[in-house]
């Protein structure tokens, strides 16, 4: 939970709504319950697919993901079906120029799994589930901010996709995460440059 008020707050929520959201997903709400649900299947080109939901109606939004996948060339699955292929981590993404040796003994010593920087600078830190506030609180007080910090589904394989069936599965995962109920999208599939290129233009 305290990842995704530290999200909100990020992404300018105002205080009002994440207590309103709080109180939803506590049940403190008055006749309203919420669960947290995932649903598993399959885009275009076989890429697997994972939606994490919060509802207080499984049927409307099973049928909602059903319609998603099956409008967008894609299949929902059962339980299980493609979440082998994901595990969880925690990603904290610091800005470009950060000192990378600095910052690997830091969160080396908090229990991170490694440390990267990436093609445009930035400096990226993969963390263990169950150890990620540890490690971003421990850069937090070394005086490294995270410009991102959040925990994810990372694919353990990738499937590569032509440029047609990343277009269609771009497709299906903004209608998936149009959907009110769903939180998070995830994808092992690996994008061909130009449709990403198109949809960023």
């Amino acid at each position: 939970m305290r990842t995704a008020i530290d999200k909100a707050f990020a992404n300018n929520m105002t205080r009002e709504n994440v207590d309103r959201a709080i109180a939803r997903g506590t049940g403190e709400l008055e006749g309203v319950s919420y669960d947290e649900v995932r649903y598993e299947g399959y885009g275009p080109g076989g890429a697997a697919v994972l939606v994490e939901c919060t509802t207080d109606n499984h049927k409307r939004t099973v049928s909602e993901v059903r319609h998603a996948f099956s409008k967008h060339g894609g299949n929902l699955g059962t339980d299980g079906s493609v979440a082998y292929l994901f595990e969880r981590v925690g990603i904290i993404q610091l800005p470009a120029g950060s000192d990378e040796e600095a910052v690997m003994e830091v969160a080396a010593g908090a229990g991170a799994e490694d440390v990267e920087t990436q093609d445009d600078g930035r400096v990226e830190v993969v963390t263990p589930a169950d150890g990620f506030h540890a490690v971003r609180d421990a850069l937090k007080a070394a005086g490294f901010e995270a410009e991102q910090a959040e925990l994810v589904q990372r694919p353990t394989t990738e499937v590569g996709l032509d440029t047609d069936d990343s277009e269609k599965i771009l497709r299906l995962l903004d209608a998936l995460e149009e959907l009110d109920d769903t939180q998070e999208v995830f994808t092992n599939a690996d994008i061909a440059d130009q449709a990403l290129e198109e949809a960023a233009g």
